[in-house]
C-alpha cells in the first residue's frame, strides 16, 4: 500500500471514529429530553402519584447531577488517559444506567439510573471535542466543531419525537431498552474504529477474562430477578424462598438479594486483584487519582448545589426550591474549598495556567450567557404556545419548539464552515445578534401568532443564530489551549453553558413574574367578571394576556442576554483570526 493510501485510510478512519461519537453524542442529548412525555408513565411506573409531580424532580435533577458534575473529571480522563477509552466507558456507563431505569421500581433505583445515564452522556461530549482537536489542525476544525455541535442539537429534536413514537406502541421501560441496545452497540462500534495508536491500550490477542464475565453475568442476571421479581418464581414453592426477607421487607435483605450483593462484591475484588480483569479497575483507579478525584468532587458539590438549588424548584412561583439557600451556601463552602485545593495539590484536576489566555476563559463566559439566554427559548417558547393556542395539549406545545431547534443544527454547520472566512469573534456576536433579533421579533407575538407563519421567522432566526455561536466558541477555546487539556477545557465550556441556562432560567422568570403580577393588578376578581360564560371567557382571556406580557418580559431579558454574549465574544476572541481556506479545502480536507 502507498504512503497516500495508508494516510487515505487512516483518514477514512478517523472520520468513521469522529461520526460514531457524533451519533453517540446525539443519542445522550436525545436522552435529556427523552422524559419529556414518558416521565407520567415513569412516575406511575415507580409509585409515585401522578398529583405529585414535585416528587418526579429528582428523575429530571439527577440527569442534569450526574451530566454536569461529572464532566470536568471526565473530561481530565480523557486528556490522561486518551479520548477513546473515555469514549467506550461513557457508552458503558451510559448504558449501565439505561438497563437501571429500564427495571427500576422505586425512585432511587430510577433516580441512580438517570444519573449513571448523565455521567456517560455528558462524558461523550469533552471527549468528542477533544477526540476533533485531535484528528483536525486549528485550520480544519470548523466544520467538525459544526457538525458535532449540530448533531448534539439534533439530538434535543429527536428526544421528544423519538419518546412519542415509543410510547405509541409500548411503555416508557422500551425507551431505556432501546437506549441500552444502543449504548452497548456504539461502544463496540467506537472500540473496533479505535485509530492505530491506540490500539496498544487494547487486550490484543490475550485470553477473555472469563472468570470476569462469568462474575458479570451472575451478577447482572441475580440483579435482574431482584428488579424484576418475575411473577412464576415468587409463586414458586421452591424459588418463591429466595424472596422471603430476613428481615424488614427490603428486596436486597432476602437470599437474591444477598446473592447479587455477593457477586458483585466478588467481581470488584476479581477486578482489583486479577492480572488481566475484564475492567482494570486498579488502572482507572489510578487515572482517577491522577486526573484529581479530591478536586472533581469539591467541584461537584459545587455544581451539585447550585443544580439543585435551581433545578429542584418550580419556575413559575419559585426562583429556589425551600432548601435552595442551603445548597447553595454549601455551594459557596465547596467552592472556596476547591479553590483552596487548587493551590495546594501537585496534580489539580485544572492544570494551573490551562485558561490562562484571554480566548480560553472567555468562552466559558460567552458560554454562560449563550445559556441563559438559550434556555429561555427551550422553556418559555412551549409555555407560550400553552398560553395561547394550545392550553389543554402539551405536544402541540412542545412541537413548536422544533421549528427552532430545527434551524439550531443548520447554524451549527454553517457557523462551522463560516470561521473559516471571518474571525470567531465575529461569527459569534453575529450569530447572538441574530438570535436577540428572534427574541425581539417573538415580543411582538400576541395570542393567535403561533398559529401564523409570521411566527416561523422568529423561531428560525432565533435558532440559527444560536447554532452560529456553538462552533466558533469552542473553536476559540481549543485554539487558545494545550493539546494535553482539551478534555477537561471542553467540559468547563458545557458546564458554564449548563450553569448559565440553571440560573438564566431563574433570573428570567422572577423578571417574568413581575411583569405578570403587574399585569394582574389590572384584573378585575374574577366574581366581578365571571357571572357568564362569555363573561368567564373574558377574563380567561384578560390572564392570558397577563400570561403573555409575562412572557415577552421574559424574551426582553433573554434578547439582552444573546446582546451580552454577542459584545463578550467580540472583546475576548479578537486574538482569534479565521484560516480563510479555499472554499474547495473545506470539503476536501486539505490544509
Amino acid at each position: 500500500m502507498s504512503t497516500a493510501t495508508g494516510e487515505a485510510a487512516v483518514s477514512r478512519t478517523s472520520r468513521a471514529l469522529l461520526a460514531m461519537a457524533a451519533v453517540a453524542v446525539a443519542f445522550a442529548a436525545a436522552d435529556t429530553y427523552v422524559v419529556v412525555l414518558a416521565l407520567p408513565d415513569m412516575m406511575t411506573g415507580v409509585g409515585v402519584p401522578i398529583d405529585q409531580l414535585q416528587r418526579a424532580a429528582p428523575i429530571v435533577s439527577g440527569f442534569l447531577l450526574g451530566y454536569v458534575a461529572m464532566l470536568p473529571l471526565i473530561g481530565r480522563i480523557a486528556d490522561l488517559r486518551g479520548r477513546v477509552p473515555v469514549l467506550v466507558m461513557a457508552l458503558v456507563l451510559f448504558a449501565l444506567g439505561s438497563l437501571i431505569t429500564t427495571v427500576a421500581y422505586d425512585m432511587p433505583s430510577i433516580v441512580a439510573g438517570r444519573f449513571l445515564q448523565g455521567v456517560g452522556g455528558g462524558g461523550l461530549v469533552p471527549a468528542t471535542l477533544a477526540l476533533v482537536a485531535d484528528l483536525y489542525p486549528v485550520e480544519r476544525r470548523g466544520v467538525p466543531l459544526g457538525v458535532v455541535s449540530a448533531v448534539q442539537e439534533i439530538g434535543s429534536v429527536l428526544g421528544p419525537l423519538f419518546g412519542a413514537a415509543v410510547l405509541a406502541v409500548a411503555d416508557w421501560r422500551a425507551i431505556f431498552a432501546i437506549n441500552l441496545a444502543v449504548g452497548l452497540v456504539l461502544a463496540a462500534a467506537i472500540r473496533a474504529l479505535a485509530p492505530h495508536h491506540d490500539r496498544a491500550s487494547r487486550s490484543g490477542g490475550r485470553r477473555p477474562d472469563l472468570i470476569g464475565l462469568l462474575l458479570v453475568t451472575v451478577t447482572l442476571v441475580c440483579a435482574a430477578v431482584v428488579f424484576l421479581r418475575p411473577a412464576s418464581l415468587m409463586r414458586d414453592l421452591t424459588w418463591g424462598q429466595l424472596f422471603i426477607p430476613f428481615a424488614g421487607d427490603g428486596r436486597w435483605l432476602t437470599p437474591i438479594g444477598a446473592a447479587t450483593v455477593v457477586t458483585f462484591v466478588l467481581l470488584l475484588a476479581w477486578c482489583w486483584f486479577a492480572p488481566r480483569p475484564l475492567l482494570d479497575l486498579r488502572g482507572w483507579t489510578r487515572v482517577l487519582v491522577d486526573a484529581d478525584l479530591v478536586g472533581a468532587l469539591l467541584l461537584a458539590a459545587v455544581l451539585g448545589g447550585v443544580i439543585l438549588a435551581f433545578a429542584t424548584a418550580d419556575p413559575k412561583v419559585e426562583v429556589f426550591s425551600p432548601q435552595g439557600r442551603w445548597y447553595l451556601l454549601g455551594a459557596v463552602v465547596a467552592a472556596v474549598a476547591f479553590t483552596w485545593h487548587l493551590r495546594r495539590a501537585a496534580s489539580p484536576l485544572v492544570p494551573r495556567g490551562a485558561l490562562r489566555r484571554t480566548p480560553a476563559w472567555g468562552a466559558l463566559l460567552v458560554s454562560f450567557f449563550v445559556g441563559a439566554a438559550l434556555i429561555a427559548a427551550l422553556i418559555d417558547i412551549p409555555l407560550f404556545a400553552r398560553t395561547t393556542v394550545y392550553p389543554d395539549d402539551q405536544l402541540p406545545a412542545a412541537l413548536v419548539l422544533v421549528r427552532f431547534l430545527l434551524a439550531l443544527p443548520v447554524g451549527a454547520v454553517a457557523g462551522g464552515y463560516v470561521i473559516r472566512y471571518l474571525s470567531p469573534g465575529l461569527v459569534t456576536a453575529g450569530g447572538m445578534l441574530l438570535a436577540a433579533t428572534g427574541f425581539v421579533l417573538m415580543t411582538r407575538w400576541g395570542l393567535t401568532t403561533i398559529e401564523e407563519p409570521v411566527a416561523n421567522v422568529a423561531l428560525v432566526t432565533g435558532g440559527l443564530g444560536f447554532g452560529l455561536a456553538l462552533a466558533p466558541v469552542n473553536a476559540a477555546l481549543l485554539a487558545f489551549t494545550d493539546d494535553d487539556v482539551h478534555g477537561v477545557a471542553s467540559a468547563f465550556v458545557v458546564v458554564a453553558r449548563m450553569v448559565g441556562m440553571l440560573v438564566g432560567i431563574s433570573a428570567l422568570t422572577t423578571i417574568g413574574l413581575r411583569r405578570y403580577y403587574s399585569e394582574q393588578l389590572a384584573v378585575p376578581p374574577v366574581q366581578e367578571v365571571c357571572d357568564g360564560k362569555s363573561r368567564c371567557k373574558e377574563f380567561s382571556d384578560l390572564l392570558r394576556v397577563a400570561g403573555i406580557a409575562q412572557e415577552h418580559a421574559v424574551f426582553w431579558g433573554a434578547a439582552g442576554c444573546a446582546v451580552v454574549a454577542a459584545v463578550l465574544a467580540l472583546v475576548l476572541f479578537r486574538e482569534v483570526r479565521p484560516t480563510r481556506l479555499a472554499a474547495r479545502d473545506v470539503f476536501t480536507g486539505h490544509a
